[in-house]
């Protein structure tokens, strides 16, 4: 009888599950319905490859003859992401706090995680645009969607690390009779501050990046340059502004490293 038993064992794991295999036919023909439906073909590809050929031959050599353009919109995008990285990590360490369940009292946490969750719904050139047409063209607009966006991101993550911390330091520290602030910074802050870290320097890198894509629609920023570029056909100089764009990014990745370094 034992003998019987281990076999079934054995022959139960190479059972077929017929409700696997229909959901991965549902996959299938749902990939094939929508390559269909949005029209994609290998034909339409083959062709972009060329399209794109063409344009790297119309973007090689870059032209950084306009250098005094390209300057004043990378130190525009620099001073967005810097500001806006700023504001939003000031606000975020708050926002992370009283959205954290094990901190605050549930009305507190849920209202709060409420507002974060509304930061993050929408992507950046939505806020951007929302915000070109509340303030106006220029950097402010750039400044306030950046802030909007750090807020979703870090302020989520940090109320997450406060929930994942020992809260034998918290009883230790508020035996003491010490008050709420004491409790944060000597007890909760030393817990989560090196991660705190982590997600400030990720979202300077991230806002370096998205400095230059919200003035694409107006909102200050090397976005804007490019923009025009593209739409004057002047690929030479794209290729230039795109160039910037990347040593900007590299610049914010050399910068996030030596923070990290300094507070590891």
């Amino acid at each position: 009888m034992a003998g019987i038993n281990s076999t079934q064992n054995r022959e139960n794991p190479f059972k077929h599950n017929w409700f696997v295999s229909a959901i991965w036919l549902l996959v299938v023909f749902y990939v094939a319905y929508t390559f269909n439906a949005m029209d994609l073909s290998w034909g339409r590809i083959y062709e972009g490859f060329g399209h794109a050929s063409n344009l790297l031959d119309r973007m090689i050599p870059p032209n950084f003859s306009r250098w005094s353009l390209l300057l004043s919109g990378l130190i525009e995008s620099l001073e967005i992401a810097v500001i806006s990285s700023i504001c939003g990590i000031f606000i975020s360490l708050f926002l992370g706090l009283f959205a954290a369940r094990n901190m605050m009292p549930s009305w507190v946490s849920t209202a709060v995680r409420t507002l974060i969750a509304l930061c993050r719904t929408f992507h950046p050139v939505i806020i951007a645009i929302l915000f070109v047409k509340s303030v106006g063209f220029g950097a402010l607009a750039g400044i306030l969607t950046l802030i909007v966006a750090s807020i979703g991101f870090i302020a989520k993550l940090f109320a997450e690390a406060i929930e994942e911390i020992s809260l034998k330091q918290v009883e230790a520290i508020r035996a003491t009779g010490a008050g709420f602030t004491s409790i944060i910074l000597f007890s909760v802050m030393p817990q989560v501050f090196a991660r705190f870290i982590g997600f400030s320097t990720y979202q300077l890198d991230s806002n370096l990046r998205n400095s230059t894509m919200v003035g694409i629609v107006g909102a200050g920023g090397l976005g804007g340059t490019l923009f025009s570029a593209f739409q004057r056909f002047d690929y030479d100089f794209v290729a230039a502004i795109l160039i910037v764009i990347i040593a900007l990014i590299m610049f914010g990745e050399f910068l996030s490293n030596i923070v990290r370094r300094i507070f590891r």
